[in-house]
């Protein structure tokens, strides 16, 4: 397994990524969008989750395809991020066809950052604006760490972010993840600069540091957000073709990947939550051995974008946390 060229979600080819923030909202939204419907599936494993038209994800449901998928700030406010793009993908002619009517199929999810230092007495709910200039600006690469989706996220003890990671396998097919990571549970270990998702750490992609010594990981964790502060919410693409029922197992098996990487995950107070996207551009050529390693290599991949989303976290005046850099002075 080795990272793709830009080591992003966007190295699954066909898909892009776009993020908007508003700075003095601390807050912002991020857009995947296909060249094309894809394929897509939603696990959700946190205790106070935030979505829009998941319920549209299930294998037994009529559309087996959607346009996009949004990760958003905001908690439920935010879910008008995929208004925004629903209205961008409409104007594009993209969308479910319903006889003359074209019906954009966007499902989100959202993360609570409302108290988080920024201006939020908006008159009129910004999240539609920011979906749709996610949307325009989706493209292949895209920022990470302080951005969209991320902008205002933040962790038990850092600031949090926008991550991203992929991974080629042996057979070529191509896996990769994106993240917003606003959790309730720590990245790194102790007081230390150490990620907890080091061992699935390719190259230096998030500092190079190893695994920390001396950690205790029995040690009893106190929260230091309330009930529905918390969130971490994702999205694993392949190119592989996938059923909408092997979409959601990819998305099941996802989840392992952000309990290596955050301590503790998939609380009571956070509303954790995993959506695959698959392309379907390559056939899987053993589908049960091949599922089976698109599931493990959804899982690290996922593991190693949420480290790099906390370790690429930039500091901004006013920040309520310090980033991963000041560990390292």
């Amino acid at each position: 397994m080795r990272p793709g060229p830009r080591n992003l979600i966007t190295d699954v080819a066909g898909l892009r990524v776009g993020n908007a923030e508003d700075p003095a909202l601390r807050s912002g939204a991020t857009v995947l969008v296909g060249d094309r419907p894809f394929t897509a599936a939603v696990n959700v494993m946190g205790g106070a989750p935030g979505t829009r038209e998941t319920d549209l994800l299930a294998p037994d449901r009529l559309v087996q395809e959607v346009d996009a998928l949004v990760l958003s700030g905001g908690s439920a406010f935010g879910l008008d991020a995929a208004s925004g793009v629903a209205d961008g993908l409409r104007a594009m002619g993209r969308g479910f066809a319903v006889g003359d009517q074209r019906v954009p199929i966007v499902p989100g999810a959202i993360l609570f950052d409302l108290l988080n230092g920024g201006e939020k007495g908006w008159a009129e709910n910004p999240y539609k604006r920011l979906g749709r200039a996610a949307l325009d600006a989706a493209a292949e690469q895209f920022a990470l760490g302080t951005a969209g989706a991320g902008t205002g996220a933040t962790t038990g003890n850092l600031k949090g972010g926008l991550g991203s990671a992929s991974a080629v396998l042996e057979s070529g097919i191509t896996v990769g993840a994106l993240v917003a990571v606003n959790a309730l549970g720590r990245v790194t270990v102790g007081d230390g600069p150490q990620f907890w998702a080091a061992p699935w750490e390719l190259g230096d992609e998030f500092g190079g540091l190893g695994l920390a010594a001396g950690f205790h990981p029995a040690d009893e964790p106190r929260p230091g957000k309330r009930m529905g502060e918390a969130t971490t919410i994702a999205i694993v693409a392949t190119d592989a073709v996938l059923t909408q029922a092997q979409a959601q197992r990819m998305a099941t098996t996802a989840q392992d990947g952000m309990a290596r990487a955050i301590v503790p995950s998939h609380t009571p107070f956070d509303g954790d939550l995993v959506f695959a996207a698959a392309t379907g551009a390559r056939p899987l050529p053993d589908p049960a051995a091949d599922a089976f390693l698109l599931g493990h290599a959804a899982a690290c991949c996922l593991a190693r974008a949420i480290a790099r989303a906390v370790h690429l976290a930039q500091a901004r005046p006013g920040d309520l946390q310090p980033v991963w850099s000041a560990l390292r002075r």
